[in-house]
């Protein structure tokens, strides 16, 4: 077990938090998306109850070791003062002579945002020295950044050897559900995993298929799993290269007893837009020049139906080309499968999560993930270097 926020003092301490406020900005500078900030509240907050001067650290988009203004934390510093209702004052950097005057000088109940990580190089090539820098400024360290866990960084693994650092709340909740439903997941436990590619997810697949009980695949990767059949799936998209290993996982499946459930029906579209002609058709007669953007309804019944008796649901991945209005179908159906089935329901990976937002049944799922590229190294049943690096209980 790792140490959480509730099992060090905190009183009158000066905290380091690595959060992950990597949100997205229109061209004005605006935030559109502020859930990863909001997620980071509850660790915020009980930091300031606490008495704790806080600083958090954050990288935002790619600025390549360079100070490009574009990529300024000052629109999170200015979201964090409104929705904290406390000024968060933005450090001019994250390291250096005048960042450790302000660390100094915060007090007990201030908040203290420092400039985006990335500035610096030395914060992905993990740089001993720069993350003894960012670890002088404190006396203890949490870390709230699941999206950033995955990848050993100064500020989320080098750090630790200067700093102890501990498992905000959120990042808590992800190493409970996804590592839960990895190590020691309930049954009858159900996998659907969708998503245009094969190769994109052979790991997740590999690792979930000897823990499920039923594993249900969706999306453009399953064109490859029907191909792999001998069925026609037109002029779908098809990964050929991962035919024979698409068998292989459906025999692997038979071997283990994992029901491993495809598409009984697809949407199909005679072109890749918006507004093409579609129809729906059994997977056995697909026509030569059409292709496949969707489940059809079939396909949407019978997941839901299998979806009812599980006691655990991990999902990741569209049923289809989700972004088109007349392919999204089969990806809104899944969602409110997950959210009616009385099981702990885990979703991730940007098109899941935003399938659930859209339907508004966010409030029905146990566990949404914030982690993209980190949540699917954890369903693979890798090591997070910023996990591991956790001080143990």
């Amino acid at each position: 077990m790792k140490q959480t926020i509730t099992d060090i003092r905190l009183n009158n301490k000066r905290v380091f938090v690595r959060a992950d406020f990597n949100v997205p900005l229109n061209e004005k500078g605006q935030i559109t998306d502020n859930t990863r900030i909001r997620k980071t509240l509850p660790t915020i907050q009980y930091l300031l109850e606490r008495g704790s001067a806080v600083i958090l650290a954050s990288h935002l988009g790619r600025p390549k070791g360079e100070v490009k203004p574009e990529f300024s934390l000052r629109p999170v510093a200015e979201a964090l003062t409104e929705l904290l209702g406390v000024p968060v004052k933005l450090a001019p950097d994250c390291v250096g002579e005048v960042v450790k005057q302000m660390a100094r000088e915060l007090k007990s109940g201030e908040v203290l945002l420092l400039e985006n990580l990335r500035y610096h190089k030395e914060e992905e090539k993990n740089d001993p020295a720069f993350a003894k820098a960012l670890a002088e400024l404190a006396d203890v360290g949490i870390n709230d950044a699941f999206g950033c866990s995955h990848r050993a960084h100064a500020s989320v693994a080098g750090i630790t050897e200067f700093l102890p650092m501990a498992a905000g709340f959120l990042l808590e909740k992800e190493i409970r559900f996804i590592g839960g439903a990895v190590n020691h997941p309930e049954h009858p436990f159900a996998a659907i995993i969708g998503g245009a590619k094969v190769s994109d997810k052979i790991e997740v697949i590999s690792n979930l298929l000897p823990k499920v009980d039923v594993m249900i695949i969706g999306g453009g990767m399953a064109n490859t799993f029907l191909a792999a059949k001998g069925l026609g799936i037109g002029k779908s998209l098809v990964e050929t290269d991962k035919l024979e290993l698409a068998a292989s996982l459906m025999e692997k499946a038979a071997e283990e007893h994992t029901e491993l459930l495809l598409p009984v029906d697809v949407v199909v579209a005679a072109e890749f837009t918006p507004d093409s002609p579609f129809k729906e058709t059994n997977v056995t007669d697909v026509p030569a020049d059409w292709m496949i953007l969707d489940i059809g309804t079939k396909s949407r019944k019978l997941f839901a139906d299998k979806l009812q008796a599980m006691k655990l649901i991990v999902w990741n991945g569209p049923m289809g080309v989700f972004e088109m209005e007349h392919f999204a179908g089969g990806t809104e159906a899944v969602a409110k499968a997950v959210a009616e089935a009385s099981a702990v329901s885990i979703v991730g990976g940007g098109d899941s999560v935003a399938a659930v937002n859209k339907a508004g049944l966010a409030d029905r799922i146990t566990h949404i993930s914030t982690g993209g590229g980190a949540s699917l190294e954890y369903l693979e049943g890798k090591t997070l270097p910023g996990i591991a690096a956790l001080r143990d209980k």
